[in-house]
C-alpha cells in the first residue's frame, strides 16, 4: 500500500502536484503560527520570515490574500485558547464560577475591555500603514532585537515578590497599563506575548498571571483583527484557495493547543531571558542573511 501511494504521488499531474505543494505550505505556516503565537517570539515575525524567504505564498495567492491568510489562520490559535481556558472565559461573562473566587476580587469582562482598548484603537488607526510598510523581514529583525532587550529588562527588574499572583488580584489600572504596553506589539516582530508579559512583570504581575492575561486579551483582539481583514479582503480570496485556508487553520489550532499548555507550564520556571536570547540570535542570523 505504501509503495502504491508513493507511485501515485510520482504520477500526479502538474496541477495536482502544485495543489499538494500549496497545501503543504499552508500546513507549515499553520505550524509556525501555532507554535509561536503564544510564545514571546512573535508569530507574525516568524510567518513573514518563513513565507518571504522560503514559501512565497503571495506568488500564487496574491499579496493581499497572502497577508489575509497570515491573519486568518490566527483564528485557529484563538480557538485553541478558548479550548484551554474555557472556564476562565465563561467566568468573565458570569456563566461559570471558579472555586475560591469572591465577588470583591474577581477578574471580569471590564478588565479585558480596558486591556484591549489601547492596542485596538491604535491598530485601527495604523492598520493600512502597518500592512503597507511594516510587513518585511527588515522590520521584523528590528522588532525581534528591541523586543528581546525589553524582555531582558523585564526579568532584570521584576518584582522579587510579585503583587499580583492571580488574575483575580489584577486592578483596572494595571489592566490598562498592560494594554498600553501591548501597543508595542503592533510592530511586526515585537510580539504580543513578549510585550504584555514583560509589561505585566514590570508592573508587579508574576509571569504566569501576565501570560494568562495576555492569552485572554488575545481572543477579542485576534478575532477582531481577523474579522476586519476578512471583511476588507474577502473579495480577493479565491474560492479555489479555501482548502489552503482550512489546512492552515486546522494546523494552527492543533499546534497552538499543544504550545499553550506547554508554555504555561514553562514560563513560571524559565522566565523570559531564554526566549530573549533566541530572539537575539535569530535577529543576528537574519541580519547576516539579508544585509551581507
Amino acid at each position: 500500500m505504501l509503495l502504491f501511494g508513493y507511485c501515485r504521488i510520482l504520477y500526479l499531474s502538474k496541477e495536482e502536484n502544485a495543489f499538494v505543494f500549496e497545501i503543504v505550505k499552508a500546513i507549515i505556516l499553520g505550524i509556525v503560527e501555532g507554535l509561536t503565537e503564544f510564545a514571546p517570539v512573535s508569530s507574525t515575525g516568524h510567518m513573514i520570515i518563513v513565507d518571504d524567504m522560503w514559501l512565497k505564498t503571495q506568488d500564487f495567492l496574491g499579496s493581499s490574500s497572502a497577508n489575509t491568510f497570515k491573519i486568518v489562520i490566527q483564528l485557529g490559535s484563538i480557538l485553541a485558547v478558548v479550548v484551554v481556558m474555557w472556564k476562565r472565559l465563561l467566568s468573565i461573562v458570569g456563566l461559570y464560577h471558579i472555586e475560591g473566587q469572591t465577588k470583591n476580587h474577581r477578574f471580569n469582562l471590564l478588565h479585558v475591555l480596558i486591556g484591549i482598548i489601547p492596542a485596538g484603537v491604535l491598530g485601527l488607526l495604523l492598520e493600512n500603514y502597518i500592512d503597507e510598510h511594516l510587513f518585511s523581514i527588515e522590520t521584523v529583525i528590528i522588532g525581534l532585537f528591541i523586543g528581546a532587550i525589553f524582555m531582558i529588562i523585564a526579568d532584570k527588574f521584576a518584582w522579587k515578590k510579585p503583587r499580583v499572583t492571580s488574575l483575580d488580584d489584577l486592578t483596572y489600572l494595571q489592566a490598562l497599563q498592560v494594554g498600553a504596553i501591548q501597543c508595542l506589539s503592533l510592530w511586526p516582530g515585537f510580539s504580543r506575548s513578549g510585550s504584555t508579559i514583560s509589561g505585566g512583570v514590570l508592573l508587579g504581575l508574576d509571569h504566569r498571571t501576565a501570560a494568562d492575561f495576555t492569552f485572554i486579551m488575545a481572543v477579542p483582539i485576534m478575532a477582531g483583527a481577523s474579522g476586519l481583514s476578512l471583511l476588507k479582503h474577502y473579495k480577493e480570496i479565491n474560492p479555489d484557495d479555501m482548502m489552503f485556508y482550512i489546512a492552515g487553520f486546522v494546523s494552527a489550532f492543533i499546534f497552538a493547543l499543544l504550545s499553550i499548555k506547554f508554555f504555561l507550564k514553562l514560563i513560571s520556571r524559565i522566565k523570559l531571558v531564554p526566549f530573549a536570547i533566541y530572539r537575539i540570535v535569530l535577529a543576528i542570523v537574519l541580519a547576516i542573511i539579508v544585509f551581507a
